[in-house]
């Protein structure tokens, strides 16, 4: 009985354990090639070197370029209503491996086929343009603005491969959210066989910020006056302002002092012996201010400033001058050439 009833329950179970493995068979088939394309997709989408490729240069960054971009970004987006990727050259110096970056100017593109092409008759003026004025200042590379490097910036790169042989792309990511470091990113190229082919690959670059004497005013001052509509002022005018009103109040407290002066020698008010000692040694601290050379550098000083004034002024005057007379110029070459249009006639 026991043989038998094994058999018939046996004849009553279902081929779970068939069905499933054949099911998982087939679903296994299926979920591995997904992961093989997404591999491959992943792949075919990486553009970064492995962490084994070391950069070959060090770069500095001025904080001019960074405003410019952001500045850049910013308008287009104002004009467009719309978030859109800009593109922008890089200009400054390189010694041997040391490169530093100190101005930037936008480029004009157009979208063929989703793919971005590089207007290089517009960079071509904008260079000439820029070396009238830096002479010194050689193109490096470019920037724009995104999360991460891409396909298209690979492209992109290899439009401005065709000017400069290595140049470094400068990276802005306009959409981050942490206020800890800046959203910044620079890229060199290099050239890695993968699978067979020869395939351009970007290297992260480190960078250290560098500044100037003018560019440090100028950053202070847009990072204190560029707020949401704040009335703070950069650290130069609030100097400025404090030094205003201390000089203020001791004119005040001057004229006071003067006034009481003036009213004792007019016999208006008794002398206060314990105040003129006071005002006495007030006019002791600053002993320069009686000194013949002290006031014989201030008026020179005065004498320059002032003809310095009128020479801005003077030379404003020429430049109205001078357009006056164009026009001028202009209006009656006009008339005589209409008299002599008229005198064909007749």
């Amino acid at each position: 009985k026991s043989n038998d009833e094994k058999m018939d329950i046996d004849a009553e179970q279902p081929p779970t354990s068939n069905v499933a493995t054949s099911s998982t068979a087939a679903a296994l088939p299926g979920s591995s090639s997904t992961i093989l394309d997404q591999r491959n997709n992943a792949s075919s989408n990486n553009v970064m070197a492995s962490s084994s490729s070391q950069p070959s240069v060090s770069c500095s960054l001025h904080p001019l370029v960074i405003m410019n971009m952001s500045d850049h970004w910013t308008r287009i987006r104002a004009q467009k209503g719309f978030k859109s990727q800009v593109y922008g050259a890089l200009i400054g110096k390189q010694k041997g491996r040391n490169i530093e970056i100190m101005n930037s100017f936008e480029l004009k593109f157009e979208v063929v086929d989703e793919n971005v092409i590089i207007n290089r008759e517009y960079y071509t003026i904008k260079e000439q343009q820029y070396k009238q004025v830096f002479s010194d200042l050689d193109f490096l590379g470019w920037y724009t603005t995104c999360t991460n490097p891409r396909e298209q910036e690979i492209n992109v790169h290899k439009q401005i491969c065709q000017i400069n042989e290595c140049p470094i792309m400068l990276l802005l990511d306009p959409n981050t959210r942490n206020m800890n470091h800046l959203p910044i990113s620079l890229y060199e190229s290099v050239i890695d066989i993968v699978q067979g082919d020869a395939v351009m690959l970007f290297v992260p670059l480190t960078y250290t910020l560098a500044t100037e004497e003018a560019e440090r005013i100028g950053v202070d001052h847009v990072a204190r006056m560029a707020t949401n509509d704040t009335d703070e002022n950069s650290a130069v005018a609030e100097h400025l302002m404090a030094q205003h009103s201390a000089i203020k109040m001791l004119h005040s407290r001057v004229k006071v002092v003067l006034a009481y002066m003036r009213a004792v020698e007019d016999g208006t008010l008794k002398s206060n012996q314990e105040i003129l000692r006071g005002a006495y040694s007030l006019s002791q601290r600053l002993p320069i201010l009686q000194n013949p050379s002290f006031r014989e550098e201030f008026y020179t000083q005065s004498n320059d400033v002032g003809l310095i004034t009128y020479l801005g002024a003077l030379t404003k005057v020429c430049n109205d001058m001078n357009q006056l007379v164009n026009k001028f110029n202009i209006l009656y070459d006009r008339q005589g050439m209409g008299r002599r249009m008229r005198g064909l006639f007749f």
